[in-house]
């Protein structure tokens, strides 16, 4: 679709240190997403600007430098750690003479070499459009020339138009099966909330330790590995909690500073899990010297996708790499768990965050001590059946003594069901 260099995998880094904290990268970070995407780093050139360039993105001086770079090195590609206009990508391009990318195309090409589900490949595949889409705006210039050829000469479309109404066809066909697989989705979900069933999200900064955290908790296998969105697919496993009972944890995708708005919108299906939880443990790498700003970012995309108002229960990651740190749990002023202290590689902690995750989660449940007279059997069933007994025993008298814990609407539910005969039994 595009006249532009072959990618490779041979790279030079571009860098720009912005005074402006809107636009400031980090170039570590950089790195890592150069790693996982499995490229080469063969060079880094960075500058410093009060403002982006409007034909290079930085100046001429220092587009000659990465062109230059780009020639000693035998570099195939050029990454930018920030977005780029389209046509600031093709003068780039036409200076270095050989493909550019910026920090959005990166990041979509990892998620497209992670994607392992056929909903995984069909969330990249819209966002790769999308973007796309972009760049068709200004494309390159054979884009602006009819077809030509017998029968194809004089008025019709443009090579621009048809592959603009290409791109809006396929992106309205994968929106399309997307919509389905979303649908999908809401009724599991409604299913796990007739059944009130709890749902724990992970959320946090991409490679913060969630899927290893994931694996400890459930004993799964999900993939996980010390590089950036190293999981992109959202898994769900049933946990077992004291006091609780069954509950659902999902581990989802990992969240990055300027997280594109293509893929929000790619994932909104994915991340709609996150939005609809009970609960979002908020897994914090505390090894991380900014993990304060990782924190934040993650904030925002919460708000981005409305899941700002879901509880949050703080995991601060990774104590083994800190000196003198020991799993516990912080608490607020009227002793509610607020923070975890644990290591998910190493195991530390795993059971004061089940802990913490039960009195979270049983804030909506109800313990009572009931006194059922023997001849109503009929009651006695319904709490055998919701598995909410936690000792029971028998009066002089020859009535059932039994204490229980249950969610709160199944209290109501099961009172209303016996005609309120449940409330007068309470000791």
């Amino acid at each position: 679709m595009f006249d532009r260099y072959e990618g490779g995998e041979q790279a030079v880094l571009v860098h720009v240190d912005f005074s402006d904290e809107q636009n400031k990268e980090d170039i570590d970070e950089l790195q890592m997403l150069v790693s996982s995407a499995g490229v080469n780093n063969v060079g880094i050139v960075t500058a410093s600007r009060s403002a982006p360039s409007v034909r290079y993105f930085v100046g001429s001086g220092k587009a000659q430098e990465i062109a230059d770079t780009v020639s000693a090195l035998g570099a195939d590609v050029v990454i930018f750690n920030h977005a780029l206009s389209p046509s600031q990508e093709r003068n780039l391009e036409k200076l270095c003479l050989c493909r550019v990318l910026d920090r959005t195309s990166l990041i979509l090409d990892i998620f497209a070499q992670r994607a392992r589900t056929h909903e995984g490949k069909l969330q990249v595949e819209l966002a790769q459009l999308r973007h796309l889409s972009t760049r068709l705006i200004r494309g390159w210039t054979h884009l602006e020339r009819q077809k030509g050829g017998i029968g194809l000469r004089g008025p019709g479309e443009t090579q621009l138009e048809t592959d603009r109404r290409l791109l809006r066809g396929r992106i309205k066909s994968i929106q399309k099966r997307l919509d389905k697989v979303q649908k999908q989705r809401e009724q599991g979900r409604r299913s796990r909330k007739r059944a009130e069933i709890p749902t724990v999200s992970l959320v946090g900064y991409t490679n913060a330790g969630k899927s290893t955290l994931f694996n400890t908790i459930t004993n799964a296998d999900v993939y996980a590995a010390d590089q950036l969105f190293a999981t992109l697919d959202p898994t769900l496993r049933k946990i077992e909690l004291a006091e609780v009972g069954q509950a659902i944890l999902a581990d989802t995708v990992g969240f990055i500073r300027h997280l594109p708005h293509d893929l929000v919108a790619a994932f909104k299906a994915t991340l709609q899990e996150t939005q609809e939880a009970t609960l979002l443990l908020h897994v914090v790498d505390y090894a991380d010297d900014q993990y304060l700003e990782n924190m934040d970012q993650v904030n925002e995309v919460l708000t981005e996708i409305e899941a700002d108002e879901v509880p949050q229960l703080i995991i601060c990651n990774k104590i083994d790499r800190l000196e003198g740190v020991e799993p516990k749990i912080d608490r607020d002023d009227e002793g509610n768990p607020v923070r975890v202290w644990l290591s998910a590689q190493e195991g530390k902690g795993i059971d004061l965050l089940k802990s913490a995750l039960s009195e979270c989660l049983r804030t909506e449940m109800v313990n009572y001590t009931l006194i059922i007279p023997a001849g109503d059997g009929k009651v006695r069933g319904m709490l055998y059946d919701l598995n909410c007994i936690n000792q029971q025993e028998y009066s002089k008298e020859g009535d059932w003594v039994v204490e229980i814990t249950m969610l709160e609407s199944d209290w109501h539910r099961l009172d209303k069901k016996v005609e309120n005969r449940l409330s007068t039994y309470i000791n």
